[in-house]
């Protein structure tokens, strides 16, 4: 049996983000994406430069976060502008709510990807 890479492997970061505003708190939340869009974020494109998550009706979306056209896609492929939930438990949203936040970086944590 082959052993997994349990690395995290950098997909794409707001480095701009971190030098204009003074960030307090940083949270690991999962995201909901079809299956093109996970494998253009494999492919490394990906851009965060202007997203900005939001809440609405209790759950978290990111917007303006652009996701590349998967090269092999069919025409069913993903628009790359679309909002996308993020996954945080009930608590962190609350305190998202009283706070702004800025989206700053992504990753893959194992199988999964993590913003």
């Amino acid at each position: 049996m082959a052993k997994e890479n349990t690395a995290q492997k950098l997909i794409a970061s707001n480095k701009t983000a971190r030098l204009n505003y003074d960030i307090g708190d940083t949270y690991e939340a999962g995201m909901v994406l079809s299956g093109t869009e996970v494998k253009a974020l494999r492919a490394g494109k990906a851009n965060l430069k202007d997203s900005y998550a939001v809440v609405k009706d209790d759950e978290v979306y990111l917007r303006e976060m652009h996701i590349s056209h998967y090269d092999h896609g069919n025409r069913s492929n993903h628009e790359p502008l679309r909002p996308r939930k993020l996954l945080l438990h009930k608590r962190e949203i609350k305190k998202l709510v009283r706070e702004e936040r800025r989206t700053l970086s992504r990753d893959f944590k194992s199988k999964q990807i993590k913003i």
